[in-house]
């Protein structure tokens, strides 16, 4: 689950029945669990505390679910019957994304001490824009059309403000998108491209996320929807798609450890609610299951909080390689921190030098190339299973959740060629590049 910026939107909520987005049936309050309409509010009006959505599950059939989903498209529409979405969302104009790899991952398996088909790699550098936020972007894209928002838009840290873009390509609508100024030149570049209004914001993210909710109450922002913002509780649920594919691609088991990247902390407290209603609806056993945050050193507020044993996170300002996950005053923090104690998971992080070895690591071994924030997944698994808090016997599942073509500056500097030889075979025998 997920938890929102605790601002209030001066977008008025629509009727109860006035939007048909599948089986949610509520915004209920993490908080205090007051209860209002479908509609384009992220906040309590009574106690200010995050709203996500309500569904109504009721009479429902196991098999016949189970068998519905495996029929469905290879995207995340196959899970419609669990999404705030309409019935024939899948023939709607969008990226539909989803159904990435998941990579059993027997070679970095082997350079962890991890046991033989107990690693996999959820690689979803796969999604159209190549990374996870393709997933919450379609998601928060159909509540905007069922709210009547003609203008999509969001505060990133770059990948979101790709997906953004592209989706609203696609779906013909207007995109204006918010990024700190100094971002990544390839994310700028994918987030310009798509045709739409890309704004650098002079500050880090947690200063583009507040004018973003600054501009929600301004005339100037009617007719916008925020997908992280105003749409925030219904882009949130794409990420459980994750938790869904991981378990069905398993073969209907929940895996025993997952390791999740942190920057807003949605994802990881999503991906956990996914499991939850799997279990729920009895798609899956119902088992004990671990999970595991993951943060770079340089901006680390929540696994300084659970080192410490805090239950509030500490705003940081980041300073990081890893800029996708540089949120320095995560939303969901406490949640993600409640989530790893309840599970027996953990939040551990690492610093820019082993995220660019992992980075290295998992292309080495597994032909996956993934952006800072999979070097982050990657090298926070090898210092927990060196630390021995996560079993290399049981199944682990570790997400990448973008491409490196996104951050390549972070590992050019000593990556490169091996030799520059003239064209011919006594210089290729003397660079030492035979057998």
């Amino acid at each position: 689950m997920a938890a929102q910026t605790v601002a209030s939107t001066t977008n008025p909520a629509p009727a109860a029945n006035s939007v048909d987005l599948g089986p949610a049936a509520a915004l209920s309050c993490r908080e205090c669990g007051h209860r209002v309409p479908l509609g384009p509010v992220f906040a309590c009006e009574e106690c200010f505390g995050p709203l996500e959505i309500a569904y109504d599950f009721s009479g429902h059939d196991t098999e016949e679910l189970r068998k519905r989903i495996e029929a469905g498209p290879a995207n995340i529409w196959r899970y419609a019957p669990l999404l705030p979405v309409p019935a024939d969302v899948a023939d709607k104009p969008n990226i539909n994304p989803g159904w990435t790899k998941l990579v059993k991952a027997d070679n970095l398996a082997r350079e962890l001490g991890v046991d033989a088909g107990k690693l996999f790699v959820k690689d979803d550098s796969g999604n159209p824009t190549h990374s996870f936020k393709d997933r919450v972007v379609a998601q928060a894209l159909e509540a905007a059309r069922a709210f009547g928002f003609t203008t999509l838009s969001c505060s990133s840290t770059g990948n979101l403000a790709g997906a953004v873009g592209a989706a609203a390509a696609r779906a013909g609508f207007r995109s204006c998108v918010f990024i700190p100024h100094d971002l990544e030149q390839g994310k700028v570049v994918m987030a310009a491209v798509y045709g739409g209004e890309l704004v650098g914001i002079e500050g880090n993210y947690d200063d583009v996320n507040r004018f973003c909710s600054e501009l929600i109450g301004d005339p100037a922002g009617e007719g916008w929807g925020f997908v992280n913002v105003n749409l925030r509780p219904y882009y949130a649920e794409g990420s459980k798609t994750l938790a869904y594919e991981i378990c069905e691609q398993l073969g209907w088991r929940l895996p025993d450890q997952l390791v999740v990247p942190i920057a807003s902390g949605s994802q990881l407290t999503k991906i956990d609610k996914g499991l939850k209603e799997l279990i729920e609806l009895g798609l899956v056993e119902d088992r004990p299951y671990k999970i595991f945050g993951a943060q770079a050193e340089g901006c680390s507020p929540v696994s300084v909080a659970y080192k410490a044993g805090h239950d509030v996170v500490r705003p940081q300002k980041p300073d990081t390689i890893a800029k996708s996950l540089a949120i320095g005053n995560p939303a969901d923090g406490p949640y993600v921190l409640d989530i790893a104690r309840r599970t027996g998971g953990a939040v551990e992080d690492v610093d820019d030098g082993q995220i660019v070895d992992a980075i290295k690591l998992l292309a080495r071994t597994e032909g996956i190339f993934a952006e800072t924030a999979g070097g982050v997944t990657v090298g926070v698994t090898k210092k927990l299973i060196e630390n021995g808090l996560l079993d290399p016997s049981l199944t682990t599942v570790v997400l990448n959740t973008g491409d490196g073509l996104k951050t390549l500056d972070a590992v050019a500097s000593d990556t490169g060629l091996t030799a520059t030889i003239r064209p011919n075979l006594d210089s290729f025998h003397a660079a030492g590049l035979g057998s």
